[in-house]
């Protein structure tokens, strides 16, 4: 039998006993090696992590840089630099500040959730889908928000953000807010004039260099308009104060130099502040100077006297019966507060007689009062610099009815401005000067100016001004020292296609010093209710006075010195 393998005996095997129990025990770590492996694990975990960041770092250094064209291109499409504006003072009425605008790369954004996020942190309004989606895109610019604040810039910065930048865009101010808005106008969101004057300057020559590649330049001129910011803030403020005390639904008001057209004042209310111009989408605030029509009620009756006296047709001491209402057409036409006897001309015109007027402008005839009122420029659109011009709605088919209710201001609208420019030629000495809202010298406005009347014709029309104001219904725009003349005027409103009894568009069209004119002022007032009952809300009550507190208010300003002396006197004893 094969020699076999030898088994241990009884004796051997408890030998070996022992050594496996010894073996067994070492078997189960010990406490150096729980340490041990949790020391390892630690460091596997700091080295995965920071593992992690070197690769995304290297990441970012790979990835492909904002592209310097589309950066360029947004930001010299938002940083257009503007001219500021300033008045004839050098007063600034519009200059450019800077602001920032956040954007956003998409291509470079690591995790678009997470940027969304926090993102909303900051702006609520961009923690939505939408901005994610643009994250998510594969675009190289868009936009997330324009013009935002120093503290929102600081926020999102600390956010530390990849593909999330700012750039540095120019935001358009206006320190004097909502008294220029209408004449200085705004621009939108990207810098460009879209209104007033600000579209104006681009419309001539600032888009054009815009789009050349000049939109950074930094030391543009300033334009300077024919504003007077003192003369303009008395006119704000004295139409607003007439709003509330007469509980008018608007009012309007223009002040300009007879003698070169140039606009030194213009307001509208209600009004709006340029530095948030979405408040001019609404529709009650609408420039009521230049870029609304009305019809101007019984102001016109300067046009109509003036055109019967420079027709040759009329004099100045001729009369007319007004002893009984004039029927023509099949309609009678009355006198609000009627003497009911035989007026002269001036007494027609102090004592604002549709009747003698109407005769007046019948004397001239349909063919002589169009070709007058067209002469004049009340049938044409203002020609000035400002966009918000409105046209004259004028009478589809002209007739003798036509001829005497357009005399006292009824059945044709214009606007304010129009009003102020045609009224203007009348006291000047009969010379049309197209309105300007840019300086002008009174040499460049003769070249310019068109002859429309007579010396004689002004003459005489400011002669009636004059005593209009001492002893007709403009004697509350009477102020001592300062010789204004002016002229009212009340139209009843169209309600529903007929005339309101209770509904006015009131006016008072004033100059001064009226011996020799320099400036107009013009102050409508729309839907004005008696101050206190009792008492009438005719113009003489409200835009009389109204005009007069403006000009005692704004001739020291203008340099017009008051003068205290007899020059009255003829006027005063002459009727």
């Amino acid at each position: 039998m094969p020699n076999a393998p030898s088994l241990p005996t009884a004796s051997k095997l408890r030998a070996l006993l022992p050594w496996r129990r010894r073996a067994v025990r070492r078997e189960k770590p010990s406490p150096g090696d729980t340490t041990r492996s949790r020391l390892i694990l630690a460091m596997g975990a700091f080295v995965l992590v920071y593992g992690t960041i070197g690769a995304r770092l290297v990441q970012f250094g790979l990835a492909e840089p904002a592209d310097p064209a589309v950066l360029g291109n947004a930001q010299a499409a938002i940083a257009a630099a503007r001219p500021d504006i300033v008045d004839r003072n050098g007063e600034i009425l519009a200059t450019d500040i800077k602001t920032a605008s956040l954007y956003a790369e998409p291509r470079r954004i690591v995790d678009p959730d997470e940027a969304t996020e926090l993102l909303g942190t900051v702006f609520p309004e961009l923690g939505t889908d939408a901005t994610r989606q643009k994250l998510a895109s594969r675009q190289g610019f868009v936009w997330l928000k324009r013009e935002i604040t120093p503290q929102q810039q600081e926020a999102v910065h600390k956010l530390g953000l990849p593909g999330i930048g700012f750039l540095s865009e120019s935001k358009r101010f206006y320190p004097s807010g909502r008294s220029v808005g209408y004449v200085v106008g705004h621009v939108n969101i990207d810098n460009q004039g879209i209104a007033g004057i600000e579209k104006y300057i681009d419309d001539q020559w600032l888009g054009d260099l815009h789009k050349l590649g000049f939109a950074m330049t930094p030391n543009l001129e300033p334009i300077k308009l024919t504003l007077d910011l003192r003369v303009q803030h008395v006119l704000h403020d004295e139409l607003s104060s007439a709003m509330e005390r007469y509980t008018a639904i608007g009012a309007a008001g223009v002040v300009m130099n007879v003698k070169t057209g140039e606009v030194v004042a213009m307001a509208s209310m209600p009004d709006y502040d340029p530095n948030n111009p979405v408040e001019a989408l609404d529709p009650n605030k609408m420039n009521r100077a230049s870029a609304a029509v009305f019809e101007m009620g019984s102001t016109f009756k300067l046009f109509a006297t003036a055109m019967a006296l420079d027709s040759g047709k009329v004099r100045l001491t001729d009369s007319f019966d007004a002893s009984a209402p004039l029927r023509i057409g099949g309609f009678t036409i009355h006198d609000f507060h009627g003497k009911h006897r035989v007026l002269t001309v001036p007494e027609v015109f102090i004592y604002s007689s549709n009747v003698g007027t109407g005769k007046e402008a019948l004397r001239v005839g349909q063919a002589g009062q169009q070709e007058f009122l067209r002469r004049i420029g009340l049938m044409d659109k203002v020609p000035t610099e400002l966009p918000e011009i409105a046209r004259p709605i004028l009478p589809k088919r002209w007739s003798d009815l036509v001829t005497v209710t357009v005399s006292f201001g009824h059945g044709i609208s214009v606007s304010p401005l129009a009003t102020a420019m045609s009224a203007s030629a009348v006291m000047n000495g009969g010379l049309l000067i197209p309105p300007t809202f840019f300086p002008r010298s009174e040499e460049k406005a003769r070249l310019m100016a068109t002859r429309v009347l007579k010396q004689q014709t002004s003459d005489e029309m400011r002669y009636l001004m004059r005593l209009n104001v001492l002893k007709g219904s403009g004697t509350r725009a009477n102020i001592p020292g300062y010789r204004v003349g002016g002229k009212t005027g009340t139209a009843e409103k169209v309600v529903n296609g007929r005339y309101s009894a209770n509904k006015r568009f009131n006016a008072f069209l004033a100059s001064f010093p009226i011996d020799d004119p320099q400036y107009l002022v013009l102050v409508v007032l729309d839907e004005p209710n008696p101050e206190k009952p009792g008492v009438g809300a005719t113009a003489g009550l409200n835009a009389a006075p109204t005009a007069s507190n403006v000009i005692s208010r704004i001739a020291p300003m203008l340099g017009v010195m008051p003068r205290f002396d007899d020059a009255d006197r003829p006027l005063m004893v002459s009727f």
